[in-house]
């Protein structure tokens, strides 16, 4: 907790301790560590004189803030109407069947979460999805395969 308390009064110092810095400690505490712990909320409403529940209220507001640990590899794909009306689900359909879970799961050797999110704002390229901070475009069933395979070998590669 030391060194996470440390992080976080590192992060005040230079955002300052108003609720307005609230959001931008939030996400560098994620962009550090993925996860935003019970304890980094607790030390953060602390540092910030604020409550904890509004803390965990904002951190779990915004879906690209995680406060449950995840696969090493976030796909977000975009649950809008318009990627809906370009084929959404069969995005999700082939990317339950290919990482073998369902939406809001972790695969099991935890490389993939597999979510849904709000606009990515590539709604002229539908449908679309992120992976961690990469975007994806105009999937098909076919393109999604070859893109989850890339990750695989990638990881592969890393591992030998």
């Amino acid at each position: 907790m030391l060194q996470s308390n440390e992080t976080i009064k590192k992060l005040a110092d230079r955002f300052g301790r108003k609720e307005e810095s609230l959001l931008p400690i939030l996400e560098n505490v994620y962009e550090q560590k993925h996860i935003i712990s019970e304890d980094d909320m607790v030390d953060i409403a602390r540092e910030l004189d604020i409550s904890a529940a509004k803390v965990y209220g904002t951190a779990t507001f915004y879906s690209f803030l995680e406060t449950k640990k995840c696969g090493r590899y976030v796909i977000r794909v975009c649950k809008t109407i318009t990627c809906m009306m370009h084929g959404k689900n069969q995005i999700i359909k082939e990317l339950e069947e290919l990482l073998k879970i369902n939406l809001g799961e972790t695969t099991q050797d935890g490389l993939f979460t597999l979510k849904e999110t709000n606009c990515l704002g590539q709604c002229h390229k539908g449908p679309a999805m992120l992976i961690n901070d990469v975007p994806f475009t105009e999937l098909t069933p076919g393109k999604v395969r070859d893109i989850v395979n890339k990750y695989r070998q990638e990881e592969k590669q890393v591992a030998s």
